[in-house]
């Protein structure tokens, strides 16, 4: 496999030894691969790049075609070997790619070097293991003696690949395990030794690195994991993660359309960070209006990975949609949240919006729990940011811009990801939770008899009908059924053309005369019609008070949504039309939004 090159590229070596391909021409790219690959292993990513930019895959330091590193290496051993073939080629600036080990390489050439790198992207990187993992590789790397091991080779590809390998996977697995068999065994235990005991060398370090920096990763790669890569793009000043859902370590070669599709756009754009410069044309507005729709006087978690790679997390109704291009929406947090300092120095944050089952874990991310995220299920998003199970809706973000404004920060994200479904939001309302599509879904199962209304609002007035004597009722019908049947609520609004929306419940009650008859009405919102010539009538909500009105208990219930509009406290009405009780929308529950984080 190591001199199996396209025709068209080069494959030779600088006069220190040091192996390399070149191809294709433009902005000058280097390729470093991970620990037991070499530089053919970039085949996928030469195929598709080789038209807009020059490529040159490097053999590091023990592989391929280059000498082997010292008995002890450092990472500046392998970034010096990267500087000299640089400077072999003549090459001033150039981006940078890594895997793995790689992105290790990259990272400390950039540190030592950054007037010679314009960009940085780290696939699948490590960074600080968790001890557990921490001490898996060393026991691996304790058991390397130099001489090839086809045993430690199966195990390798399944760890990469997954065992057994899936179908769709064998070319690629078959690809990694060739590179693997053919590693010079000296040079890969040197290397390896070096890979399992560098991953903190850059704690201390990357909040100095200068130039823009892609960190990605795949969803299901445990270990170079999500949290590893947004932790990374945190501490970087111009730093980014990008979480590639379903991939696993080699995503270089297992979705090789797809990394490079993330690394091409990443080089391609302006040195000024705009994420905006290379517009993702598979990003749909529509969509993205429909998503942020499902927000309904909403209850939100807002969450984010923090400096040690931990997930944090805090509650908020805080929320709006900002803008659609570019898609933008913010949320707030409190000044004396727990939370305020990891949320506003983060580089990405996801937002979930609530469903209505989810009242438990609203009042835990409202609390000081210790570990919030042990009471739901969650998964790292596109950002690396946790993206919690079960939400209506979430947008995953880049920290657009934060703004201060009194006791609270802005977080204005760029929305890099974002999901919706139909399942029912969580609603808060002046200190209590509230289910406001309960109701509706109730209603249509109920009798076809029962008498539906709406008081629906636009701008201060309420919209009637004016009957053939002269009276003026609310919109109303048999049923809230559908725009096909004339005799139902929604009916007779698609009859006069009335646009409504319905809201919450206002009031149901028993019909005294006819206890088998029963009335539901709503509030509701309307869209103002062209014109009046169906009977339409806007009335103000202050001119309702006498009002030629035959219902009496119309007339009571209007009395009320006066006073109630008054007071800006709504109830539901529960009884007869003679007599019954107003009862508040919910129990009042407390929601700190954003005080503790």
């Amino acid at each position: 496999m190591a001199d199996a090159v396209a025709p068209g590229w080069t494959r030779a070596a600088a006069p220190n030894g040091t192996g390399f391909i070149r191809a294709g021409s433009g902005a000058p790219v280097l390729f470093i691969h991970g620990v037991g690959m070499n530089a053919t292993i970039w085949q996928p990513q030469i195929e598709r790049m080789v038209d807009r930019f020059d490529l040159i895959a490097i053999d590091m330091l023990g592989h391929g075609r280059s000498p082997l590193p010292p008995q002890e290496p450092e990472l500046a051993d392998y970034a010096a070997q990267a500087i000299r073939l640089l400077d072999h080629l003549g090459l001033d600036k150039v981006s940078v790619v890594g895997h793995s080990m790689g992105a290790l390489v990259a990272q400390e050439l950039a540190l030592l070097a950054p007037e010679r790198i314009r960009r940085v992207v780290s696939l699948n990187a490590v960074f600080r293991r968790p001890p557990d993992l921490a001490q898996a590789v060393l026991e691996r790397a304790a058991a390397l003696t130099g001489h090839g091991d086809a045993a430690g080779v199966a195990q390798t590809i399944a760890r990469w690949f997954g065992d057994p390998v899936p179908a769709e996977l064998t070319a690629a697995a078959g690809k990694a395990a060739a590179a693997l068999s053919e590693v010079d065994p000296e040079g890969y235990a040197r290397t390896y030794r070096l890979f399992a005991r560098a991953d903190g060398d850059h704690a201390e370090r990357l909040q100095t690195l200068a130039m823009p920096a892609l960190f990605i990763t795949g969803s299901e790669d445990k270990n170079s994991s999500p949290a590893m890569s947004a932790t990374m793009a945190r501490l970087a000043p111009h730093g980014r993660c990008t979480v590639l859902a379903g991939q696993r370590h080699m995503m270089a070669v297992a979705a090789p359309d797809l990394t490079s599709r993330c690394i091409a756009e990443f080089l391609n754009e302006g040195e000024s960070l705009e994420q905006g410069a290379a517009a993702d044309a598979s990003f749909d507005s529509g969509e993205f209006r429909r998503a942020l729709g499902s927000f309904l006087t909403g209850v939100t978690i807002v969450t984010t990975i923090g400096a040690e790679g931990e997930p944090r997390g805090f509650t908020a109704n805080s929320f709006t949609s900002v803008s659609l291009d570019p898609p933008l929406v913010l949320v707030c947090i409190a000044h004396k949240a727990l939370g305020h300092p990891v949320f506003a120095t983060s580089k990405s944050f996801a937002i979930n919006i609530l469903n209505e089952t989810q009242k438990a874990a609203s009042g835990i991310f409202a609390s000081k729990a210790a570990d919030k995220f042990a009471s739901v299920d969650w998964r790292p998003g596109k950002t690396g940011s946790p993206v919690l199970d079960g939400s209506v809706a979430t947008f995953d973000c880049d920290l657009e811009r934060l703004v201060e404004a009194g006791d609270h920060s802005i977080l204005i994200g760029r929305v890099r990801d974002f999901q919706h479904n139909s399942s029912q939001p969580l609603g808060y309302c002046r200190g209590a939770y509230i289910t406001p599509g309960l109701s509706q879904e109730a209603l249509a199962a109920a009798q076809p008899g029962t008498d539906v209304g709406a008081i629906l609002e636009n701008g201060g007035r309420i919209l009637f009908l004016e009957t053939p004597d002269g009276f003026l009722e609310l919109p109303r019908g048999r049923g809230l059924g559908s725009a096909s049947d004339g005799k139902s609520l929604n009916g007779l609004l698609a009859e006069k053309a009335i646009e409504a929306q319905l809201g919450f419940l206002f009031a149901v009650w028993d019909d005294a005369g006819n206890p088998s008859r029963t009335h539901v009405y709503y509030r509701g919102t309307f869209d103002v019609p062209a014109s009046s010539d169906r009977g339409i009538r806007l009335i103000d909500i202050d001119a309702i008070d006498g009002l030629k009105i035959a219902d009496p208990a119309i007339r009571s219930m209007l009395t009320r949504y006066v006073r109630e509009c008054t007071e800006d406290a709504f109830g539901v009405y529960v009884g007869n039309e003679v007599e019954g009780e107003v009862r508040p929308l919910a129990r009042t529950a407390a929601l700190n939004t954003g005080d503790q984080g």
